[in-house]
């Protein structure tokens, strides 16, 4: 489980094509400091598995399945990424909770400079407008943020100068690709309120 508070932002260094998969060499010093292979870092705000590490930097398979459902086939040698660790248990729950499992690829429609923060506009699919509600939570590229408004197919997110210099959205751009994973708590909740509606009904 992650918190969605990133860690560091790391860099694709390499990219190996497999043919049904990928296999991604990713720098970061401080996500690697103690990692071993079988161990979880969140690339995106993608769950990989580690294979192992050698001098700040460590590789992950990636499936053909993780590539069509999230942002990380666009990458390549030299894009940013945040990466976390999983929470120690006993740590604090610093943002929300995060499975890293991305739900859908939405994408960056507009920023709002302001003096202190910035304002993104993000495109919201379909399939997941029902789970996205004003001051809720949802992971942008494994970082764990408050909605500001949500609209029908679309919600906005204000970033702080920590996030902005500290994450990859500080440079994601108008048509970037951004994964999104919606609260785990809000599915749970919709799935067992169906379930008590469809034994109501019998």
């Amino acid at each position: 489980m992650f918190t969605g508070i990133v860690e560091e932002l790391g860099e694709v260094t390499a990219v190996e094509n497999l043919g049904d998969s990928s296999r991604f060499r990713l720098r970061g010093p401080v996500v690697t400091d103690g990692a071993k292979h079988g161990d979880s870092i969140a690339v995106n705000g993608v769950c990989l598995t580690v294979v192992d590490t050698a001098d700040g930097e460590f590789t992950a398979d990636v499936m053909a399945e993780t590539l069509d459902r999230s942002s990380l086939g666009a990458l390549q040698a030299g894009s940013r990424v945040n990466l976390e660790r999983p929470m120690a248990v006993g740590g604090r729950l610093g943002g929300h909770i995060v499975q890293g499992h991305v739900d859908n690829v939405g994408t960056v429609l507009e920023r709002k400079p302001s003096e202190n923060w910035e304002i993104v506009k993000i495109s919201l699919p379909a399939d997941l407008t029902r789970y996205v509600v004003e001051k809720g939570s949802i992971t942008v590229d494994g970082v764990s943020l408050t909605v500001v408004d949500a609209g029908p197919d679309y919600f906005t997110i204000s970033l702080i100068p920590t996030t902005l210099a500290l994450t990859t959205l500080g440079i994601k751009q108008s048509g970037d690709p951004v994964n999104l994973e919606v609260d785990v708590i809000a599915k749970y909740v919709e799935r067992l309120l169906g379930a008590g509606t469809e034994e109501t009904a019998r």
